[in-house]
Protein backbone atom coordinates (compact mmCIF):
# COMPACT_ATOMS: atom_id res chain seq x y z
CA UNK A 1 0.00 0.00 0.00
CA UNK A 2 1.37 3.25 -0.72
CA UNK A 3 1.70 5.83 1.67
CA UNK A 4 0.95 9.15 0.54
CA UNK A 5 1.40 12.36 2.95
CA UNK A 6 -0.66 15.25 2.39
CA UNK A 7 0.15 19.44 2.05
CA UNK A 8 -3.24 21.32 1.86
CA UNK A 9 -2.40 25.02 0.86
CA UNK A 10 -3.92 28.41 1.56
CA UNK A 11 -2.19 31.49 0.43
CA UNK A 12 0.81 29.54 -0.20
CA UNK A 13 1.17 27.93 3.29
CA UNK A 14 1.08 24.26 4.43
CA UNK A 15 -2.65 23.90 6.82
CA UNK A 16 -4.78 21.63 7.72
CA UNK A 17 -8.52 21.62 8.07
CA UNK A 18 -11.09 19.78 10.41
CA UNK A 19 -14.18 18.38 7.99
CA UNK A 20 -13.17 20.83 5.09
CA UNK A 21 -14.02 24.07 7.51
CA UNK A 22 -11.94 26.85 6.56
CA UNK A 23 -12.55 28.72 9.87
CA UNK A 24 -10.60 25.94 11.51
CA UNK A 25 -8.02 26.38 9.50
CA UNK A 26 -4.54 25.89 11.48
CA UNK A 27 -1.03 26.87 9.86
CA UNK A 28 1.51 24.14 10.46
CA UNK A 29 4.40 25.44 8.06
CA UNK A 30 4.80 28.93 6.09
CA UNK A 31 6.95 26.57 3.48
CA UNK A 32 5.26 23.60 2.39
CA UNK A 33 8.58 22.89 0.11
CA UNK A 34 10.12 22.35 3.79
CA UNK A 35 7.70 20.26 4.53
CA UNK A 36 7.83 18.17 1.12
CA UNK A 37 11.95 17.54 1.66
CA UNK A 38 11.08 16.63 5.23
CA UNK A 39 8.71 14.02 3.44
CA UNK A 40 11.36 13.21 1.27
CA UNK A 41 14.08 12.27 2.99
CA UNK A 42 11.72 9.59 4.87
CA UNK A 43 11.65 7.62 1.99
CA UNK A 44 8.48 8.32 1.00
CA UNK A 45 7.64 8.89 -2.74
CA UNK A 46 4.22 10.17 -3.36
CA UNK A 47 2.77 13.46 -2.27
CA UNK A 48 -1.25 14.53 -2.31
CA UNK A 49 -1.28 18.49 -3.12
CA UNK A 50 -4.42 20.18 -2.21
CA UNK A 51 -5.03 24.01 -3.71
CA UNK A 52 -7.77 24.42 -1.08
CA UNK A 53 -7.82 28.14 -2.54
CA UNK A 54 -8.33 27.06 -5.84
CA UNK A 55 -11.37 25.11 -4.55
CA UNK A 56 -13.46 27.75 -3.19
CA UNK A 57 -11.53 29.91 -6.48
CA UNK A 58 -13.31 27.12 -8.60
CA UNK A 59 -9.93 27.44 -10.88
CA UNK A 60 -6.39 27.00 -9.91
CA UNK A 61 -4.38 29.20 -7.72
CA UNK A 62 -1.43 27.60 -6.17
CA UNK A 63 0.43 26.49 -8.91
CA UNK A 64 3.53 28.06 -7.49
CA UNK A 65 3.97 25.59 -4.92
CA UNK A 66 3.22 22.61 -7.09
CA UNK A 67 6.05 23.98 -9.47
CA UNK A 68 8.47 25.02 -6.82
CA UNK A 69 7.93 21.56 -4.66
CA UNK A 70 7.77 19.19 -8.73
CA UNK A 71 11.08 21.11 -9.72
CA UNK A 72 12.99 20.62 -6.23
CA UNK A 73 11.94 17.44 -5.11
CA UNK A 74 11.75 13.45 -6.62
CA UNK A 75 8.06 13.29 -5.57
CA UNK A 76 5.24 11.78 -7.62
CA UNK A 77 2.64 14.73 -6.98
CA UNK A 78 -1.18 14.39 -7.23
CA UNK A 79 -2.72 18.07 -7.46
CA UNK A 80 -6.25 18.48 -6.66
CA UNK A 81 -8.48 21.67 -6.03
CA UNK A 82 -10.36 23.67 -8.10
CA UNK A 83 -9.71 22.25 -11.42
CA UNK A 84 -12.20 22.95 -13.72
CA UNK A 85 -11.41 23.43 -17.35
CA UNK A 86 -8.73 22.26 -19.80
CA UNK A 87 -6.51 25.41 -18.88
CA UNK A 88 -6.56 24.17 -15.07
CA UNK A 89 -5.66 20.66 -16.12
CA UNK A 90 -2.87 22.14 -18.58
CA UNK A 91 -1.21 24.32 -15.83
CA UNK A 92 -1.43 22.02 -13.59
CA UNK A 93 0.14 19.03 -15.60
CA UNK A 94 2.89 21.77 -16.97
CA UNK A 95 3.72 22.68 -13.14
CA UNK A 96 4.51 18.93 -12.53
CA UNK A 97 1.83 17.29 -11.40
CA UNK A 98 2.45 13.60 -12.23
CA UNK A 99 -1.27 13.04 -11.08
CA UNK A 100 -4.75 15.38 -10.86
CA UNK A 101 -7.54 14.45 -9.45
CA UNK A 102 -10.86 15.82 -10.23
CA UNK A 103 -13.97 15.88 -7.40
CA UNK A 104 -16.45 18.65 -8.03
CA UNK A 105 -16.29 18.61 -11.96
CA UNK A 106 -16.76 14.75 -11.80
CA UNK A 107 -20.54 15.57 -10.59
CA UNK A 108 -20.88 18.64 -11.82
CA UNK A 109 -19.33 18.80 -15.58
CA UNK A 110 -19.35 14.80 -16.01
CA UNK A 111 -18.47 15.69 -20.08
CA UNK A 112 -15.51 17.38 -19.28
CA UNK A 113 -14.04 15.53 -16.81
CA UNK A 114 -14.54 12.23 -18.80
CA UNK A 115 -13.12 14.22 -21.62
CA UNK A 116 -9.53 14.08 -19.35
CA UNK A 117 -10.26 10.62 -18.85
CA UNK A 118 -10.18 9.51 -22.20
CA UNK A 119 -7.20 12.50 -23.46
CA UNK A 120 -4.77 11.49 -20.31
CA UNK A 121 -5.58 8.30 -19.36
CA UNK A 122 -6.68 6.81 -16.07
CA UNK A 123 -3.27 6.34 -14.82
CA UNK A 124 -3.31 10.18 -14.69
CA UNK A 125 -6.70 11.56 -13.46
CA UNK A 126 -7.94 10.50 -10.37
CA UNK A 127 -11.42 10.46 -9.29
CA UNK A 128 -12.22 12.11 -5.86
CA UNK A 129 -15.19 10.56 -4.34
CA UNK A 130 -15.87 12.27 -1.17
CA UNK A 131 -18.50 11.26 1.35
CA UNK A 132 -20.87 13.21 3.49
CA UNK A 133 -23.14 10.58 4.86
CA UNK A 134 -22.93 8.35 1.88
CA UNK A 135 -23.46 11.84 -0.88
CA UNK A 136 -20.61 12.87 -2.76
CA UNK A 137 -19.70 16.16 -1.40
CA UNK A 138 -18.27 19.37 -3.85
CA UNK A 139 -17.00 22.58 -4.32
CA UNK A 140 -14.30 22.16 -1.28
CA UNK A 141 -17.04 20.23 0.54
CA UNK A 142 -19.02 22.96 1.29
CA UNK A 143 -21.87 21.56 -1.07
CA UNK A 144 -23.68 17.86 -1.04
CA UNK A 145 -24.86 16.44 -4.20
CA UNK A 146 -27.76 14.02 -4.94
CA UNK A 147 -25.28 11.48 -5.92
CA UNK A 148 -24.59 7.97 -3.61
CA UNK A 149 -20.87 7.14 -3.44
CA UNK A 150 -21.11 3.86 -5.33
CA UNK A 151 -23.25 4.21 -7.91
CA UNK A 152 -21.04 7.40 -8.91
CA UNK A 153 -17.87 5.41 -8.55
CA UNK A 154 -19.15 2.59 -10.72
CA UNK A 155 -20.55 5.19 -13.55
CA UNK A 156 -16.91 6.12 -13.34
CA UNK A 157 -15.65 2.57 -13.60
CA UNK A 158 -17.55 2.41 -16.90
CA UNK A 159 -15.57 5.26 -18.27
CA UNK A 160 -12.18 3.30 -17.16
CA UNK A 161 -11.45 5.67 -14.40
CA UNK A 162 -8.95 3.88 -11.88
CA UNK A 163 -7.43 5.39 -9.11
CA UNK A 164 -10.47 6.63 -6.68
CA UNK A 165 -9.55 8.81 -3.58
CA UNK A 166 -12.23 8.35 -1.26
CA UNK A 167 -12.43 11.09 1.97
CA UNK A 168 -15.62 10.68 4.64
CA UNK A 169 -15.49 14.02 5.59
CA UNK A 170 -17.03 13.35 9.11
CA UNK A 171 -13.58 11.87 9.72
CA UNK A 172 -11.25 14.33 8.13
CA UNK A 173 -8.96 16.07 10.33
CA UNK A 174 -10.63 14.61 13.69
CA UNK A 175 -8.11 12.05 14.48
CA UNK A 176 -10.63 9.12 15.25
CA UNK A 177 -9.77 6.66 12.58
CA UNK A 178 -10.68 6.35 9.13
CA UNK A 179 -13.94 4.61 7.69
CA UNK A 180 -13.25 0.93 7.21
CA UNK A 181 -16.57 0.12 7.00
CA UNK A 182 -17.18 2.54 3.81
CA UNK A 183 -13.91 1.31 2.13
CA UNK A 184 -15.09 -2.33 2.39
CA UNK A 185 -18.07 -1.47 1.16
CA UNK A 186 -16.79 0.39 -1.91
CA UNK A 187 -14.04 -2.43 -2.17
CA UNK A 188 -16.63 -5.50 -2.25
CA UNK A 189 -19.16 -3.98 -4.41
CA UNK A 190 -17.03 -2.01 -7.12
CA UNK A 191 -14.43 -5.17 -7.60
CA UNK A 192 -14.59 -7.99 -9.85
CA UNK A 193 -17.39 -6.61 -11.49
CA UNK A 194 -17.20 -8.19 -15.28
CA UNK A 195 -16.94 -5.71 -17.75
CA UNK A 196 -15.66 -2.46 -15.61
CA UNK A 197 -12.36 -1.31 -14.71
CA UNK A 198 -10.77 -2.72 -11.06
CA UNK A 199 -10.40 0.31 -9.04
CA UNK A 200 -7.52 1.65 -7.01
CA UNK A 201 -9.00 2.58 -4.03
CA UNK A 202 -6.82 5.33 -1.86
CA UNK A 203 -7.97 6.13 1.50
CA UNK A 204 -7.98 9.21 3.25
CA UNK A 205 -9.43 10.96 6.60
CA UNK A 206 -9.27 10.47 10.01
CA UNK A 207 -5.86 8.16 10.02
CA UNK A 208 -4.95 8.47 13.75
CA UNK A 209 -2.66 5.74 14.63
CA UNK A 210 0.29 3.55 12.97
CA UNK A 211 -2.05 0.06 13.82
CA UNK A 212 -4.83 1.34 11.38
CA UNK A 213 -2.62 1.54 8.15
CA UNK A 214 -2.00 -2.57 8.53
CA UNK A 215 -5.44 -2.71 8.73
CA UNK A 216 -6.35 -0.60 5.61
CA UNK A 217 -3.81 -2.30 3.54
CA UNK A 218 -5.57 -5.57 4.29
CA UNK A 219 -9.07 -4.68 3.43
CA UNK A 220 -7.70 -3.82 0.00
CA UNK A 221 -7.24 -0.10 -0.41
CA UNK A 222 -4.35 0.85 -2.79
CA UNK A 223 -3.08 3.84 -0.57
CA UNK A 224 -3.32 5.77 2.23
CA UNK A 225 -3.25 9.74 2.54
CA UNK A 226 -2.11 10.93 5.73
CA UNK A 227 -2.50 14.30 6.73
CA UNK A 228 -3.37 15.52 10.38
CA UNK A 229 -1.85 12.31 11.92
CA UNK A 230 1.90 13.52 11.15
CA UNK A 231 1.53 17.14 11.91
CA UNK A 232 0.17 15.99 14.92
CA UNK A 233 3.13 13.78 15.81
CA UNK A 234 0.62 11.03 16.22
CA UNK A 235 2.25 9.10 13.57
CA UNK A 236 6.18 9.50 13.10
CA UNK A 237 7.86 9.71 9.78
CA UNK A 238 10.14 7.37 11.73
CA UNK A 239 6.95 4.75 11.83
CA UNK A 240 6.45 5.24 7.90
CA UNK A 241 9.69 4.55 6.80
CA UNK A 242 9.06 0.88 7.86
CA UNK A 243 6.65 1.06 5.20
CA UNK A 244 7.42 2.98 2.67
Amino acid sequence: MRIIPAIDIIEGKCVRLSKGDYSTKKVYNENPLEVAKMFEDAGIKYLHLVDLDGAKAKHIVNYKVLETIASKTNLKIDFGGGLKTNEDLHIAFNSGARQITGGSIAVKDQETFTGWINKYGSEKIILGADSNDGKIAISGWLEDSSEDVIPFIKAYQKKSISYVICTDIAKDGMLEGPSFNLYKKILAECSNTSNLQSIKLIASGGISKFDELPKLAEIGCEGVIIGKAIYENKISLKQLEKLV
